[in-house]
Parts: C-alpha cells; structure tokens; sequence
C-alpha cells in the first residue's frame, strides 16, 4: 500500500431537528472509501453523528499532516450544502458557500473559507483532491422547498432529495433576513476553491439528487462518477473523469451537471495518483 495516499470520506444522512434527512450519503462515503483503498489509499470515515463540525475540521486537518510533497490526499463529502453571509467581503454575491456538518443545527457549517484555509495549511507539493456530492450554492427562491416524483412506485416509494439545506433551517431568522430573498446568479467560489482540485456534483443554481439505483441510496453523480471510474485508462487525467461523466449527467431523471474547479495543471494530473505515479 502507497505511504503518499491518504483519505478522509465523509458521509452525513441525519440531520437532526431539520427535517431534511438524506437517504444515500452513508452509502456514498462507503463506496469511496472502498473504491480509494482498492487505488492504494489509507483511508478514514466519518459518517452521521461522527460527523460534527469538530470532527470535520479536525480530521481534514490530520489526513493533510500526513502527507509529504509529491504526495496525494482525498475528501470525500456527501451531504448538505448550504451558504451564509459572507462577513469579510471576498463574495461578490454577498455570501459564502458551506458544507453542513451533523450538528450545523446547533454549531453551524463549515464554509469556503475555512476549507480555504485547511487546504492552504498542507505541506508544499501535497496534491488535495476534492469530490463534492452536495449543492453548494444557488438562490434562497431556487432552492426553497422543491417536490421529486417518486423513482419507484408502492406504498412507500424512495424519494429523490436535493442535497441542499436552507439557511433557515440551521441560522437566525435576522442572519436569514440579511441573506436576502435572492442572491445574484454567478459563478461562485465553490467550497475549498483552488487550494484544491474540485469535482462537485452540480453547477451553481442546480441540485445534488439524493437517487436510488437497484433499490439502494446513493447520490447519482457518486454513483456515475464511480462507475466511470472503473472505465478509465492507467493514465486518464481528470479532464478524461470529467468528460466520461458529464456524458451520462446531466439526465432526464437527474438535471444535475458537475463541474470541475481548478487550474488548468491540476486538471491534467493523473486520476488518484500522486506527483510520482503520474
């Protein structure tokens, strides 16, 4: 096993006292981890109440000491997005993206910045990868309450979920109120920015589909992007990933297009390698 490959996946279902549990998310953290470890990859799990703020931080934070230059370190997330006001004026939408922990009810997100600057503190040459199945951005009207038709039929058929948690459902009412009614539509700053390598599961004003494939959760952009992975060559980059998934997403069933957010070098390393296996 390759001492340069480290993982941190996390997936996060239950959120207490929002109403707006996920189905696939735990699922989703599962197979990531199964995939990496199968690629050389030391990898760890956080998953539901496990998954605190807390914990997030500090296991992001643990997986990047780890690694040395030319080394590669992975994050996994499955779970809410979400965004708050922004309070130091880099948004040119006023607010900042955010990933929902288990306890963001009680002790809030984890925003962009704060990813930005977990990123940022890695030892130089370290490569940070990325993979994002929530929605991390998108207006207050977009994404206030939305209903999915059933995927199967039955007395109690699974529902596609959007993998975004309101502002109201986690801040102040006067926090909600200074967000706005509408955010301006734009390309946002995703969360971690460039101090990582990207792959997020929709565009800006699109969903993340909570879906079910032969009867089991999962989110339809892991589940494509795993799958294609299985596909690629020794020497695919993350262009060639990307492309291979943007071909089956977005869909009729799942109107959710990733994106991939990085500079044109990282694009262009080789899938889960490192600066030595490239």
């Amino acid at each position: 096993m390759s001492k340069g490959k480290f993982a941190l996946c996390i997936g996060i279902n239950d959120y207490p006292g929002t109403e707006s549990d996920l189905a696939g998310c735990v699922n989703d953290a599962r197979d990531w981890a199964a995939a990496l470890k199968r690629r050389g990859f030391r990898t760890a799990l956080l998953l539901d109440r496990a998954a605190t703020g807390k914990a997030m931080r500090k296991g992001m934070r643990e997986t990047l000491a780890k690694a040395d230059a030319g080394d590669l370190v992975v994050i996994t997330y499955a779970g809410h997005g979400s965004f708050v006001l922004d309070e130091d004026g880099d948004e040119p939408d006023g607010t900042d993206e955010c990933l929902c922990p288990y306890d963001v009810r009680s002790r809030g997100p984890l925003t962009d910045d704060e990813l930005f600057e977990i990123y940022g503190a890695r030892k130089a040459g370290v490569r940070v990868v990325m993979i994002a199945d929530s929605c991390h951005s998108g207006t207050v009207a977009r994404f206030a309450g939305i209903s999915t038709p059933p995927t199967v039929k039955g007395r109690k058929p699974p529902q596609r979920l959007v993998r975004f948690l309101p502002p109201a459902a986690f801040e102040s009412k006067r926090e909600v109120a200074r967000l706005g009614v509408r955010r301006a539509v734009r390309r946002s700053s995703p969360p971690g920015r460039y101090a990582a390598l990207l792959m997020a599961g929709c565009q800006d004003v699109e969903y993340s589909y909570d879906a079910w494939f032969e009867g089991r959760a999962n989110g339809a952009f892991t589940f494509v992007a795993l799958r294609e992975l299985g596909k690629l060559g020794a020497k695919a980059t993350y262009v060639d990933w990307f492309r291979r998934i943007r071909a089956a997403l977005p869909s009729q069933q799942y109107p959710q297009s990733p994106n991939l957010y990085g500079s044109t070098s990282m694009k262009r390393w080789t899938v889960l390698e490192t600066a030595a296996g490239a």
